[in-house]
């Protein structure tokens, strides 16, 4: 069987890892780390955590940084690879980076990415774009209204073109920018909400 035919669901779980960049500082939340905020009796790390499980995703890397000690200390983490940024000061691309390089030589094919501070983005999102990978080549994205969104699915091939190119808040955005035709739209507007928990304002949104 090659990585173009259809897989079933324990191969695309194998090929696909989970990818939750965890490491903001929430500096404009008095700095209280986003991955230790409460929603539904958790925190919002082992939330997210739990929705890429529950999405499929049988490996789960989790790229901590903002007192990455109390993180570890106060969620339920067993059984995920935990990624340090040292750097997380810097943006999301450093975590991005980090979080990729975690992956190098664990044999998966792609990184089913997601952040922390989107709760609004549940298992059925994550399954819907997970679901679009093919092979190592693929590009998916979660689109809300048609506007790209998260999570997105990055293929292995693309990781060392994200790397050179995620600095700052950017994340992947410059090279998916470039890359614009490759990427698979899969619309999640109707299963999921894509705010971002940035202010005390946006505070409202867990529950």
């Amino acid at each position: 069987m090659t990585d173009n035919e259809a897989l079933t669901e324990d191969q695309v779980g194998d090929r696909v890892a989970g990818l939750l960049l965890a490491a903001g500082g929430g500096r404009r939340l008095g700095g209280r780390p986003k991955a230790l905020l409460e929603h539904r009796g958790h925190p919002l790390v082992e939330h997210t955590i739990g929705a890429l499980r529950a999405a499929g995703c049988a490996r789960v890397h989790v790229v901590l940084g903002a007192r990455a000690e109390d993180v570890r200390a106060r969620a339920a983490l067993d059984g995920c690879v935990l990624a340090d940024n040292p750097d997380w000061e810097q943006g999301m691309g450093s975590s991005l980076r980090a979080g990729l390089h975690s992956l190098t030589g664990t044999g998966a094919r792609a990184a089913l990415v997601c952040l922390v501070d989107q709760p609004g983005i549940g298992a059925r999102a994550m399954a819907r774009v997970r679901a679009g990978y093919r092979d190592e080549t693929s590009l998916v994205s979660a689109a809300y209204a048609g506007v790209r969104g998260h999570p997105v699915l990055l293929g292995a091939a693309h990781w060392a073109g994200i790397a050179a190119t995620a600095t700052g808040d950017r994340g992947a955005r410059a090279y998916l920018r470039e890359h614009e035709a490759e990427i698979a739209l899969v619309e999640c507007g109707d299963v999921a909400r894509p705010y971002d928990i940035d202010t005390e304002a946006d505070l409202v949104h867990l529950e």
